[in-house]
Formats: structure tokens, sequence, C-alpha cells
């Protein structure tokens, strides 16, 4: 996709987010985007039905080039409950998560044909994780040109890359296995010239981005590179950067303008999700 299209088709699904968007994150080397939107439950799920409408029509995930690996051109669709309050719960009652999850589900393979698969709390009891729903989508059927969608319900949880200073893939991936957790799940991949640790912190006030960082950085001691840089992917709660110490924010990829709270800005949102 040229830069002008991709640029063109960005601002198009933005749009369609309406007042729910949050954040919009792009990223030319992964050809993933990342939009975080909330709202009250019936505004943001019309919201949402609008946007992947709009992706499901433009995109056609056969010509899709990108690093990171994907199934669909809405490749996951979370709904995160976020308490109705500020600071944001640790946890939340899921139960209107899952039902906005099952609902969303339910309309995208009736109104757009599109295979779903559900992560998170199921009726049989278990909980399924994005890892194993995943595996499930290579074995899915999916639509021609919009492949299968991951949508779940879970809480917060932190998407953080933290990029090296080599193009040595193997170092990168070494790191990614070495540093996964309960709480964190990382991959390696090759972005450019540099290569890139990318985590999802699960946990992120047990473990958070300067942790995930620091530990990062302490094993590539006497490798001969380091940590060159970090972003933030979305947004984050303000309790998760307020337990880091400020100095370090910059340095970080952070600022209290990435909180949710700060986005949210006092609107009384209920919910949350982020179409990648």
């Amino acid at each position: 996709m040229s830069e002008g299209r991709r640029h063109d088709v960005l601002a198009d699904l933005a749009a369609e987010a309406g007042t729910c968007l949050l954040d919009l994150h792009g990223d030319e080397d992964h050809h993933r985007s990342v939009l975080t939107l909330a709202g009250p439950p019936a505004t943001l799920e019309e919201a949402v039905h609008r946007l992947v409408s709009t992706a499901v029509e433009r995109l056609d995930l056969r010509a899709h080039q990108g690093a990171h690996p994907r199934s669909g051109v809405v490749d996951v669709v979370p709904f995160v409950p976020l308490g109705g309050g500020c600071p944001l719960p640790r946890a939340a009652d899921l139960a209107p998560a899952v039902a906005a999850r099952d609902r969303f589900a339910n309309w995208a393979t009736a109104a757009l044909g599109l295979p779903c698969v559900l992560y998170g709390p199921l009726p049989t009891g278990e909980v399924r994780t994005l890892p194993e729903a995943r595996r499930m989508m290579r074995g899915t059927v999916g639509h021609p040109t919009a492949g299968v969608t991951a949508v779940g319900a879970r809480p917060v949880l932190v998407a953080y890359n933290v990029w090296l200073d080599t193009d040595d893939l193997a170092l990168a991936e070494r790191m990614a296995r070495e540093i996964r957790g309960p709480t964190l799940r990382a991959l390696g991949f090759r972005l450019g010239s540099k290569v890139q640790v990318s985590c999802n912190l699960i946990d992120p006030w047990r473990l958070g981005p300067g942790q995930a960082h620091d530990e990062i950085a302490a094993r590539l001691r006497g490798t001969g590179t380091s940590v060159v840089r970090a972003e933030l992917v979305g947004l984050l709660p303000r309790d998760v950067l307020h337990a880091i110490d400020g100095d370090r924010w910059e340095s970080l990829g952070l600022a209290e303008s990435s909180t949710i709270e700060s986005r949210l800005d006092g609107r009384g949102l209920v919910g949350a999700v982020n179409p990648g």
C-alpha cells in the first residue's frame, strides 16, 4: 500500500471511530495500526461496527506485507472494561466486556461474513489466551480478503516496544524468549536496520514498562548491544506511569499525555476496545 493510500485509509478509519477515538498509533515497518476507542457501550459498539465495516471494505489481507504476524485486516478486537472511574481499577468485572465481545463476534459473522475466534472467558468456564486464539485462527477458513479476527474480553494491558542497536534478529528473539512469563509476552522482529523486542505487559501494575525495559537492558550486558529507544503502543493507566520515576519517562517513551485517564478527560466512559 502506498504511503498516500495508507494515510487516506487511516484517516477514514479514524473518522468512523468518531468521538470514541482516544488514540491512533501507526507503524510502517509492522504495517499495523492500533486504534484505541472508549465510550458508553452502545455508542462504542456502533463506532466499532463502522470502523470494522470500513476496514473490511477497504483492505485486502492478500496484499499485506509487514513484520508483525496477522490473520485479519482487523486482526484483534479486545473489549476492555474501564470500571467507570479514574484511576482505573487493577481488576474490573469482565462480564460487560464478555457480553460486548460476543455481540460483536455475532454481528461480524452475520453482517460481514467475517469469522471470529474468541478469547478471554468462555462459556465452558475456561479462559482462552490470545496466543491460543491465534493458533486456532491458523486453522480457520477466513473471509476471502479480510481473513479472521480475534475478539477478546480482557483487563487492561500495555503494549510496549524496545529497540536494540543491532540488526541481529536472533538476539532479539532470544531476548523475547528469556523475558517471557505470566505477566509478559514478547516477540522479536527485524525492522529496517534495527531489531525490536515487542512486549505485551499482561499485568502492567505488577510488571510495567520500566521493568520490561530494564530486564532487556540487563540481559544485553556483555553482548555488545544496548537498548537504543523504546515506545508505547496506544495508552497506559496513569497508576502504571506514576509508579515509574518521572525523570525516566522521556527515555522510556512515556508521558502523562499517553495515559488512558488523560484521554478520557472526565467523560465517564465505561468501556474500551483496541482494534488492530
